[in-house]
């Protein structure tokens, strides 16, 4: 007895584990309405995105056919801001005929991707218009125009999936015999066919059991089994030789000549071989020419292409 001669040693050991249990219960309960309050606020955040409605919408009567891959740029003024205080690019000049092959270089914060992504109207100009086919975008359906552009990025997502599931998100109706073409073009078919799985190779979510040239060379066959009229590489090949990046280039003027292509990238030696180059600089198009006319008359493209080709010597030594 060690409580008035009645609470007996296991009472008191009882007492004392049925508090605790109810002083853990009643803090996860507390916990509860804690995880309500903030399930609360994020589920208003998500229903807010949900909600929101794009400023891009079709017009009255959208057009549902793309005639060609010709792009025109007229006097066009762009700011992520809508204030013409605030330019990310100013009065673009441009017309790149269906088929050619052009190369953009410039500087970092020099607008090269501001600029490409006014073509499938992921945004509006400020002032100017932009053409595709001779239509301005905006006057186009926005997934008539969107199916006919397609653009590479530096970073492409891969799904978990097998490669095939993977590259039908470009068509899913395409043939196994559309497949290996298109990564045949890509470069990408060798280290396919090198998996045990070849194929059906199952791709972990983001690509993370792929490399990142490997990943550049699956999103570039993607983007092809679209069969786009206009075909946008951002800078899609930095993670790939210089001679994987030359093969692909290659094939892809060879096989889809009447494809527009625009190849945003660091490297000269990614645009040399291109129809024009276009040199952007603050937002402007400070030069366009030939690698020849360029290298003779601009001291940007100059100045790059020097000291890559330096910086290539230094690394060959």
């Amino acid at each position: 007895m060690i409580v008035s001669d009645t609470l007996t040693t296991g009472q008191l050991v009882s007492m004392i584990s049925y508090t605790g249990q109810i002083l853990s219960s009643l803090m996860m309960l507390s916990m509860v309405f804690v995880m309500i309050t903030i399930s609360r606020a994020s589920a208003e955040r998500v229903i807010e995105v949900l909600d929101e409605e794009s400023d891009l919408k079709n017009g009255e009567n959208p057009i549902y056919d793309v005639k060609n891959g010709e792009i025109q740029f007229k006097h066009v003024n762009f700011s992520y801001l809508k204030d013409k205080n605030k330019l990310a690019l100013k009065d673009i000049n441009l017309t790149i005929r269906s088929g050619e092959t052009v190369g953009i270089i410039g500087g970092t914060g020099s607008s090269k991707t501001s600029l490409v992504q006014l073509i499938p109207r992921l945004y509006d100009v400020t002032d100017g218009a932009v053409l595709v086919g001779g239509v301005d975008v905006r006057n186009y359906d926005l997934k008539t125009l969107r199916d006919e552009v397609a653009v590479v990025l530096q970073k492409n997502i891969l799904f978990s999936g097998t490669i095939k599931e993977n590259l039908r998100w470009g068509n899913k109706d395409a043939t196994d015999e559309e497949l290996i073409r298109v990564c045949k073009l890509a470069q990408a078919h060798d280290f396919i066919t090198a998996f045990p799985h070849g194929y059906d190779t199952y791709i972990e979510q983001g690509g993370t059991n792929v490399s990142g040239g490997q990943k550049q060379r699956l999103t570039i066959a993607r983007a092809l089994l679209k069969k786009p009229k206009i075909l946008i590489f951002d800078d899609s090949t930095s993670a790939v030789d210089t001679k994987t990046d030359s093969l692909i280039r290659q094939a892809i003027r060879d096989e889809i000549p009447d494809t527009t292509k625009l190849i945003i990238a660091q490297r000269v030696s990614s645009v040399m071989d291109a129809d024009k180059i276009i040199v952007m600089e603050n937002g402007k198009i400070d030069a366009i020419g030939t690698h020849e006319e360029l290298l003779e008359n601009n001291q940007i493209y100059q100045e790059v292409y020097y000291s890559q080709a330096r910086g290539e010597e230094q690394h060959g030594a």
